[in-house]
Protein backbone atom coordinates (compact mmCIF):
# COMPACT_ATOMS: atom_id res chain seq x y z
CA UNK A 1 0.00 0.00 0.00
CA UNK A 2 1.23 3.76 -0.71
CA UNK A 3 1.60 5.33 1.93
CA UNK A 4 -0.31 8.39 2.63
CA UNK A 5 0.88 11.36 2.43
CA UNK A 6 -0.44 14.13 5.69
CA UNK A 7 0.51 17.55 5.38
CA UNK A 8 1.01 18.84 9.44
CA UNK A 9 -0.76 22.36 9.93
CA UNK A 10 0.60 24.38 13.29
CA UNK A 11 1.41 27.33 14.88
CA UNK A 12 5.06 28.07 15.87
CA UNK A 13 4.03 28.83 19.23
CA UNK A 14 7.37 28.20 20.88
CA UNK A 15 10.63 26.36 20.51
CA UNK A 16 9.37 23.61 22.63
CA UNK A 17 5.58 23.00 20.56
CA UNK A 18 8.02 23.55 17.26
CA UNK A 19 9.86 20.30 18.98
CA UNK A 20 6.97 18.23 20.11
CA UNK A 21 5.57 19.04 16.41
CA UNK A 22 8.95 17.75 14.64
CA UNK A 23 8.90 14.68 16.97
CA UNK A 24 5.22 14.23 16.16
CA UNK A 25 5.89 13.75 12.80
CA UNK A 26 8.96 11.72 12.63
CA UNK A 27 7.28 9.21 14.68
CA UNK A 28 4.51 9.34 11.81
CA UNK A 29 6.97 8.73 9.49
CA UNK A 30 8.40 6.18 11.28
CA UNK A 31 5.22 4.35 11.18
CA UNK A 32 4.28 3.83 7.66
CA UNK A 33 3.20 7.72 7.05
CA UNK A 34 4.46 10.65 5.15
CA UNK A 35 4.45 13.31 6.72
CA UNK A 36 5.33 16.43 5.09
CA UNK A 37 6.32 19.02 7.30
CA UNK A 38 8.00 22.68 7.03
CA UNK A 39 11.15 22.08 9.17
CA UNK A 40 12.24 19.40 6.65
CA UNK A 41 10.70 20.66 3.50
CA UNK A 42 11.27 24.90 3.52
CA UNK A 43 13.89 26.70 3.37
CA UNK A 44 14.76 30.72 3.34
CA UNK A 45 13.28 32.42 0.48
CA UNK A 46 10.73 29.54 0.07
CA UNK A 47 7.24 30.68 -0.96
CA UNK A 48 5.18 29.54 2.29
CA UNK A 49 1.70 30.26 1.01
CA UNK A 50 2.65 28.03 -2.24
CA UNK A 51 3.68 25.14 -0.13
CA UNK A 52 0.71 25.01 1.81
CA UNK A 53 -1.85 25.17 -0.87
CA UNK A 54 0.34 22.97 -2.74
CA UNK A 55 0.87 20.15 -0.36
CA UNK A 56 -3.05 20.79 1.03
CA UNK A 57 -3.92 19.72 -2.76
CA UNK A 58 -1.50 16.95 -3.34
CA UNK A 59 -1.68 15.22 0.36
CA UNK A 60 -4.13 12.49 1.36
CA UNK A 61 -4.66 13.92 4.48
CA UNK A 62 -4.23 17.40 6.48
CA UNK A 63 -3.10 17.24 10.35
CA UNK A 64 -3.92 20.78 12.00
CA UNK A 65 -2.08 20.93 15.32
CA UNK A 66 -4.96 23.10 17.24
CA UNK A 67 -2.75 24.60 20.17
CA UNK A 68 -4.30 27.35 21.53
CA UNK A 69 -3.15 30.07 20.14
CA UNK A 70 -3.14 28.03 16.73
CA UNK A 71 -6.78 28.48 16.77
CA UNK A 72 -6.39 31.89 18.11
CA UNK A 73 -4.88 32.68 15.21
CA UNK A 74 -7.17 30.42 12.83
CA UNK A 75 -10.61 32.39 14.65
CA UNK A 76 -8.42 36.04 13.39
CA UNK A 77 -7.34 34.98 10.00
CA UNK A 78 -4.10 35.98 10.39
CA UNK A 79 -1.68 35.14 7.59
CA UNK A 80 0.28 37.07 5.46
CA UNK A 81 4.40 37.85 5.40
CA UNK A 82 4.47 36.33 9.78
CA UNK A 83 6.33 33.58 8.81
CA UNK A 84 4.85 32.40 12.22
CA UNK A 85 1.28 33.52 11.32
CA UNK A 86 0.87 31.55 8.06
CA UNK A 87 -1.31 28.73 9.27
CA UNK A 88 -3.76 27.34 7.61
CA UNK A 89 -7.09 29.41 7.23
CA UNK A 90 -11.10 29.08 6.48
CA UNK A 91 -10.46 30.23 2.77
CA UNK A 92 -7.36 27.67 2.30
CA UNK A 93 -9.49 24.49 3.61
CA UNK A 94 -12.16 25.31 1.03
CA UNK A 95 -9.87 24.45 -1.87
CA UNK A 96 -9.77 20.67 -0.07
CA UNK A 97 -12.49 18.15 0.84
CA UNK A 98 -12.64 18.90 4.67
CA UNK A 99 -12.95 14.99 5.12
CA UNK A 100 -9.46 14.72 4.68
CA UNK A 101 -8.78 17.68 7.85
CA UNK A 102 -7.97 15.49 10.78
CA UNK A 103 -7.74 18.58 14.20
CA UNK A 104 -5.62 17.28 16.78
CA UNK A 105 -5.71 18.40 19.87
CA UNK A 106 -2.02 19.96 22.01
CA UNK A 107 -1.74 22.19 24.36
CA UNK A 108 -5.28 23.55 24.25
CA UNK A 109 -6.93 23.12 27.54
CA UNK A 110 -10.19 23.86 26.67
CA UNK A 111 -9.82 21.91 23.26
CA UNK A 112 -11.50 23.90 21.12
CA UNK A 113 -10.96 23.86 17.30
CA UNK A 114 -11.73 26.80 14.86
CA UNK A 115 -14.64 27.83 13.72
CA UNK A 116 -14.48 27.38 10.56
CA UNK A 117 -14.08 23.18 11.47
CA UNK A 118 -17.31 23.30 12.92
CA UNK A 119 -18.02 20.18 15.26
CA UNK A 120 -15.78 17.81 13.58
CA UNK A 121 -14.37 15.59 15.54
CA UNK A 122 -10.78 15.81 17.11
CA UNK A 123 -8.17 13.42 18.83
CA UNK A 124 -6.69 14.43 21.69
CA UNK A 125 -2.56 14.54 22.02
CA UNK A 126 -2.93 16.46 25.04
CA UNK A 127 -1.78 13.40 27.67
CA UNK A 128 1.85 12.23 27.01
CA UNK A 129 0.79 9.40 29.07
CA UNK A 130 -1.70 8.03 26.64
CA UNK A 131 0.14 9.55 23.45
CA UNK A 132 0.39 5.57 22.08
CA UNK A 133 -3.62 5.40 22.59
CA UNK A 134 -4.03 8.50 20.41
CA UNK A 135 -0.93 7.58 17.72
CA UNK A 136 -2.79 4.34 17.27
CA UNK A 137 -6.43 5.90 16.71
CA UNK A 138 -4.71 8.20 14.43
CA UNK A 139 -2.39 5.48 12.43
CA UNK A 140 -5.81 3.66 12.17
CA UNK A 141 -7.44 6.45 10.74
CA UNK A 142 -4.55 7.48 7.85
CA UNK A 143 -3.84 3.65 7.32
CA UNK A 144 -7.38 3.09 6.78
CA UNK A 145 -7.15 -0.08 9.20
CA UNK A 146 -9.93 0.44 11.71
CA UNK A 147 -10.20 -2.08 14.56
CA UNK A 148 -13.83 -2.19 14.84
CA UNK A 149 -14.98 -3.65 11.36
CA UNK A 150 -18.84 -2.75 10.24
CA UNK A 151 -20.63 -6.22 10.74
CA UNK A 152 -22.58 -7.71 7.81
CA UNK A 153 -25.96 -7.29 7.53
CA UNK A 154 -27.69 -10.28 9.58
CA UNK A 155 -30.74 -12.26 7.98
CA UNK A 156 -32.25 -12.50 10.96
CA UNK A 157 -34.15 -9.30 12.24
CA UNK A 158 -35.23 -10.56 16.08
CA UNK A 159 -31.64 -11.30 16.88
CA UNK A 160 -31.03 -9.91 20.72
CA UNK A 161 -29.74 -6.35 20.89
CA UNK A 162 -27.57 -7.66 23.72
CA UNK A 163 -26.20 -9.96 21.33
CA UNK A 164 -25.23 -7.19 18.51
CA UNK A 165 -22.79 -5.09 20.23
CA UNK A 166 -19.35 -4.15 18.78
CA UNK A 167 -16.93 -7.66 19.41
CA UNK A 168 -13.62 -5.43 20.20
CA UNK A 169 -12.10 -8.68 21.39
CA UNK A 170 -13.08 -10.56 18.06
CA UNK A 171 -12.25 -7.28 16.10
CA UNK A 172 -8.88 -7.23 17.45
CA UNK A 173 -8.19 -10.69 17.30
CA UNK A 174 -8.73 -10.56 12.94
CA UNK A 175 -6.44 -7.74 13.20
CA UNK A 176 -3.51 -9.29 15.18
CA UNK A 177 -3.99 -12.37 12.73
CA UNK A 178 -3.75 -10.32 9.73
CA UNK A 179 -0.55 -9.18 11.05
CA UNK A 180 0.40 -12.66 11.85
CA UNK A 181 -0.46 -13.57 8.01
CA UNK A 182 1.57 -10.75 6.73
CA UNK A 183 4.71 -11.79 8.71
CA UNK A 184 4.91 -15.14 8.14
CA UNK A 185 4.16 -14.19 4.20
CA UNK A 186 7.49 -12.24 4.01
CA UNK A 187 9.85 -14.87 5.98
CA UNK A 188 10.90 -18.82 4.97
CA UNK A 189 11.13 -18.96 8.71
CA UNK A 190 8.00 -21.07 10.70
CA UNK A 191 8.00 -19.01 13.58
CA UNK A 192 8.15 -14.86 14.19
CA UNK A 193 8.93 -13.09 16.80
CA UNK A 194 7.03 -9.84 17.89
CA UNK A 195 9.90 -7.72 16.77
CA UNK A 196 8.86 -9.30 13.08
CA UNK A 197 5.03 -8.74 13.86
CA UNK A 198 6.02 -5.08 15.08
CA UNK A 199 6.74 -4.22 11.48
CA UNK A 200 3.88 -5.20 10.18
CA UNK A 201 0.67 -3.56 12.60
CA UNK A 202 0.06 -0.28 13.91
CA UNK A 203 -0.99 -1.37 17.10
CA UNK A 204 1.06 0.14 20.31
CA UNK A 205 2.81 -2.65 21.36
CA UNK A 206 0.96 -3.79 24.29
CA UNK A 207 -2.54 -3.87 22.58
CA UNK A 208 -0.72 -6.52 20.05
CA UNK A 209 0.65 -8.63 22.87
CA UNK A 210 -2.58 -8.88 24.49
CA UNK A 211 -4.54 -9.99 21.26
CA UNK A 212 -1.43 -12.54 20.73
CA UNK A 213 -2.80 -13.85 24.32
CA UNK A 214 -6.20 -13.84 23.24
CA UNK A 215 -4.93 -16.16 19.85
CA UNK A 216 -3.29 -18.72 22.19
CA UNK A 217 -6.24 -18.72 24.13
CA UNK A 218 -8.12 -19.64 20.85
CA UNK A 219 -5.67 -21.61 20.39
CA UNK A 220 -4.93 -20.08 16.38
CA UNK A 221 -1.51 -19.50 17.49
CA UNK A 222 1.12 -21.38 19.91
CA UNK A 223 4.06 -19.58 21.72
CA UNK A 224 7.33 -21.38 22.24
CA UNK A 225 9.18 -21.08 25.80
CA UNK A 226 11.20 -18.09 24.50
CA UNK A 227 8.38 -15.99 22.68
CA UNK A 228 8.68 -17.10 19.43
CA UNK A 229 4.66 -17.45 17.08
CA UNK A 230 3.82 -20.34 15.10
CA UNK A 231 0.24 -20.34 13.24
CA UNK A 232 -1.81 -23.50 15.00
CA UNK A 233 -3.87 -25.74 12.47
CA UNK A 234 -6.79 -24.26 13.71
CA UNK A 235 -5.04 -20.74 13.16
CA UNK A 236 -4.57 -21.76 9.31
CA UNK A 237 -8.73 -22.50 9.23
CA UNK A 238 -8.98 -19.07 11.03
CA UNK A 239 -7.67 -17.15 8.27
CA UNK A 240 -8.91 -18.42 5.47
CA UNK A 241 -12.84 -18.59 7.59
CA UNK A 242 -11.74 -14.84 7.94
CA UNK A 243 -10.72 -14.41 3.97
CA UNK A 244 -7.25 -13.61 5.31
CA UNK A 245 -5.71 -15.85 3.14
CA UNK A 246 -6.86 -17.61 -0.29
CA UNK A 247 -8.24 -21.39 0.36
Amino acid sequence: MKPPRVFISYSHDSAQHKEWVLSFATTLRQRGVDAVLDQWDLKPGSDLPHFMETELASSDFALMICSERYVEKANAGQGGVGYEKMIMTSSLLKTIDSSKVIPIIRENPQKFVPTFMGSKLYIDFSNDKDIEYSLDELLRTLLNSPLFEKPEIGSNPFKPLEQSKPDRVSDGLKETMKVVSDAFNSTPNQQVTIKDLMQYSSMHRLTLERYLNVAIKEGVLARDIIARYTITVKGIEYLIEHGIIEA
